[in-house]
């Protein structure tokens, strides 16, 4: 293909790394960008653990990101506050169902174990949550 022919599907894989990047470069993510500006602050709920964003989440995402970088551009002091799962309760359930798979249940291995295959699962699926939110820009 020649470089100025238009691709028939259009990609947007690299072109959104690569303005990621530049964001990141530029510090652009920190609320300081503006430090005489009037603060603008959005707490996002916490994420789970649970494996994977569904659409509700990306678009609640996106519009957040919107609102962020608006205030960002407008001068104003914006911090967008990602949460953590701080009880679990999503993330039990997940695993609960995981070990059901197998036949087994929380009470029948034991809290220790349970809590242990709780740690495995975080450890296996904790960032991909947050990966996938910086993905969407």
């Amino acid at each position: 293909m020649r470089s100025h022919d238009i691709p028939k599907a259009y990609d947007p894989t690299s072109r959104e790394r690569r303005w990621y990047e530049w964001w990141q470069e530029r510090d652009l993510f920190r609320p300081e960008v503006n430090p005489g500006g009037a603060p603008y602050c959005i707490v996002i709920p916490p994420p789970n653990v649970t494996g994977a964003l569904h659409i509700g989440h990306a678009l609640n995402a996106v519009v957040q990101d919107m609102y962020i970088r608006r205030a960002r551009m407008s001068g104003r002091r914006a911090l967008w506050v990602f949460g953590v799962d701080h009880a679990g309760i999503a993330t039990q359930n997940v695993v609960e169902r995981e070990l059901a798979k197998s036949g087994r249940r929380k009470e029948e291995i034991g809290r220790e174990a349970f809590v242990h295959e709780i740690w495995l699962w975080k450890e296996k699926h904790g960032t991909r949550i947050a990966q996938q939110l910086a993905g969407l820009g």
